[in-house]
């Protein structure tokens, strides 16, 4: 029997993802809340259970055979040593500009934050602006309260923290969704199995 690893990517992805795979009788048979890898009810399949960033290496260095993850991640890191045939239609959201409310832009050069300085500089090169980023980690929407920023670039989903924190969408750069991304060499090496696997979630997507 082929068996084959898929990596979840942690947080909301997870538990939007779980549903999913339960439909299909895919989902983990153990504890995925303390173990970092865990066996499927469906023989063949197993699950590593890690940070969101770190499933596109993961998938590309063969550790895991696929992988969902979000196309943010994606973007920010290069998926170009990956396959990328399904959407999954889940934890969708949008990346975008955000600032104070009445915000105007600087005589300056814009000062930018956010944890995705790859896409945020893609994003202004396109329009010819070169701007200053700050990478942060958390805590975004605190970044133009204290100066720190005049504008964050961030995932929105409700858009309720930036409303709370005094803060308006200024631009949207894209919508987000979640992937279903494959290692190459297992695509050729697997073909059968991951081609069943693909056909059966992409028929139970939302």
């Amino acid at each position: 029997m082929t068996t084959l690893t898929l990596a979840l990517s942690k947080g909301r992805i997870l538990e939007e993802s779980l549903p999913l795979l339960a439909r299909l009788g895919l989902e983990p048979a153990g504890d995925f809340d303390r173990l970092l890898r865990v066996p499927s009810r469906e023989p063949g399949l197993s699950f590593l259970i890690i940070r969101p960033t770190d499933v596109p290496t993961y998938v590309e260095h063969g550790a895991a055979d696929l992988g969902i993850v979000g196309k943010d991640v994606l973007m920010e890191h290069g998926s170009e040593a990956l396959y990328e045939p399904l959407d999954l239609g889940i934890a969708v959201c949008r990346l975008s500009v955000a600032a104070i409310q009445g915000y105007r832009p600087p005589a300056r050069r814009l000062r930018v934050a956010t944890k995705y300085p790859e896409i945020t500089r893609r994003h202004y090169a396109a329009r010819g602006e070169q701007v200053e980023i700050i990478k942060l980690y958390g805590s975004m929407e605190l970044a133009p309260l204290v100066g720190l920023a005049d504008v964050i670039v961030d995932l929105v989903n409700t858009g309720n923290t930036l409303k709370a924190n005094g803060l308006v969408e200024i631009e949207r750069i894209c919508e987000i969704s979640s992937r279903l991304v494959v290692n190459k060499a297992a695509m050729k090496m697997k073909h059968a199995a991951i081609r069943a696997l693909l056909e059966r979630i992409g028929a139970a997507r939302p």
